[in-house]
């Protein structure tokens, strides 16, 4: 791969939906279902930044506002992602956080957990998916246990440094390992899929269309 940069612009071209597919494909995890798009538009891909919440005490060291480790660890390439499942009922993810994020260039936040304030990052158009919303403050409910160690959404774990990319339907993990290998798993379903496309605008019937391409789809050619 020549660059992180051009990375992303090949993930931000392709689909949830096809990206799952090669994963299927290659015998690979990284399907994330239930995180909604509650603010922003379109497909976001890029790099995780990670932080996880727990209850208890802090780690060691000077004080910090959750999220505020992250958002300075993170770049315009950057995505953060939330673990927030203690079961509190409390923020992992606000306004002031989103306004520092945007500005930082990052590019969204992905929380498994609550996320509150979110009609401000709606009015501000920052991307933010997550499966629960809430007006309840983090403050004395949970707090920081690390920035940049592994965190779990959904039934996938995410390490600092996979590659995410978001839209309507899932989000998609995928390890840097893997990276070449699915995306061109990825861009031939997709081609192979715009092939299916123009046989319908041609007005094949359906049934011949999807007969033995789309079933043989996830298989290698």
């Amino acid at each position: 791969m020549s660059s992180v940069a051009e990375a992303l612009r090949r993930l931000q071209a392709i689909d949830t939906c096809a990206l799952s597919d090669a994963l299927d494909r290659l015998g690979l995890s990284g399907q994330v279902t239930g995180l909604r798009r509650e603010a922003g538009t379109g497909r976001i891909a890029g790099v995780a930044v990670t932080m996880k919440l727990g209850v208890g005490d802090p780690p060691p060291g000077p004080p910090r506002h959750l999220g505020t480790t992250a958002i300075e660890a993170s770049d315009v390439h950057s995505i953060i992602v939330v673990e927030q499942r203690t079961g509190v009922e409390a923020g992992c993810w606000g306004g002031l956080l989103t306004r520092g994020a945007q500005k930082a260039g990052v590019r969204a936040v992905i929380a498994d957990g609550p996320v509150r304030d979110i009609d401000e990052a709606r009015d501000l158009g920052f991307p933010i998916f997550t499966n629960r919303l809430t007006c309840y403050t983090a403050r004395s409910r949970v707090v920081e246990k690390g920035t940049n160690v592994p965190v779990e959404i959904g039934a996938v774990v995410v390490a600092p440094g996979d590659y995410i990319v978001a839209d309507g339907s899932a989000v998609i993990v995928i390890q840097p390992a893997n990276l070449d290998a699915v995306l061109e798993a990825a861009e031939d379903i997709c081609r192979r899929e715009a092939g299916m496309i123009a046989e319908i605008e041609r007005g094949t019937r359906m049934s011949d269309v999807l007969a033995g391409n789309y079933e043989n789809m996830l298989k290698k050619v």
